[in-house]
C-alpha cells in the first residue's frame, strides 16, 4: 500500500491509526511537563527545545486524529501543514542558541541524562505504535512517525552532549546540538512535504485532472 492511499479503504487500519495516535498524543502531552520543567531547572537549550517538541508532536497527532476523515486533497494542505509544524521546535532552539551564542554556559549533566533516558522512553514507544500504520494515513501518519523516530535519534544525542559536557565544562556542545536538532527537523519537514505532495497529485488524478 503506497503512502497516498486513504485509511477509508481499510476501515479496521483507520480505526487503527485513530486510536494509535490519540496513545501518542496523550504519552507526548504529559512528557512535555516533565522535560520543560528539568530543561528549566538544568539550563540546557538542547533539552528545552526537545521538551516544546513534545508539544508539537502532540498537536500532530490531534491533527491527524480530526483530519483522518478528510477527502486526500485536503489531508495533502494538512499535511503540508504538519510539515511548518515540525519546524517550530527547530526556530526556538535557534533563538536559544542565539542568545546564549556570546556566552554559553553548560547544563547539568545528572538531570538532563535522566530526562533524556524518560524521553527515549516515551519517543520509542510513539515510533513502535506508528510503525504499523505509517503508510495508512498518507502525509499524516508519515509526519507523526518521523517526528518520534527523530525523536530518539535527538534524545541518544543528548545523552551523548552530556558526557562531552563533563569531559569539558563548556556549554559549546548544548548549543552545537541545537543546531543539529534543527537540521533534523529541516529534513523531516521536506520529507513529509514532498509526502504532501504526492497525495496531491494522486488526488488530481483521481479527479481524471492529470494521467
Amino acid at each position: 500500500m503506497s503512502s497516498t492511499d486513504l485509511p477509508a479503504d481499510d476501515p479496521s487500519k483507520g480505526a487503527q491509526l485513530r486510536r494509535i495516535v490519540l496513545i501518542v498524543a496523550g504519552l507526548n502531552f504529559a512528557y512535555f511537563f516533565v522535560e520543560f520543567a528539568v530543561a528549566l531547572a538544568a539550563g540546557s537549550v538542547s533539552l528545552l527545545a526537545d521538551s516544546v517538541d513534545f508539544l508539537e508532536d502532540t498537536a500532530v497527532n490531534v491533527l491527524i486524529f480530526v483530519a483522518l476523515g478528510w477527502p486526500m486533497v485536503h489531508r495533502a494542505v494538512m499535511g503540508k501543514v504538519m510539515s511548518l509544524l515540525i519546524l517550530g521546535p527547530a526556530a526556538l532552539a535557534g533563538w536559544e542558541a542565539i542568545q546564549r551564542f556570546s556566552e554559553p554556559s553548560p547544563p547539568q549533566v545528572l538531570p538532563l541524562v535522566l530526562a533524556s533516558l524518560g524521553a527515549i522512553a516515551i519517543n520509542g514507544t510513539s515510533a513502535w505504535l506508528l510503525t504499523s500504520v505509517r503508510h495508512h494515513g498518507g502525509s499524516l501518519s508519515r509526519a507523526a512517525f518521523l517526528s518520534a523516530r527523530n525523536d530518539v535519534l535527538v534524545n541518544l544525542s543528548i545523552i551523548a552532549m552530556g558526557a562531552v559536557t563533563l569531559w569539558t565544562s563548556s556549554g559549546w556542545p548544548d548549543l552545537i546540538l541545537g543546531c543539529l536538532i534543527i537540521g533534523l527537523a529541516l529534513f523531516a519537514a521536506h520529507e513529509v512535504w514532498e509526502a504532501s505532495e504526492e497525495e496531491r497529485l494522486a488526488a488530481k488524478a483521481l479527479a481524471g485532472d492529470i494521467d
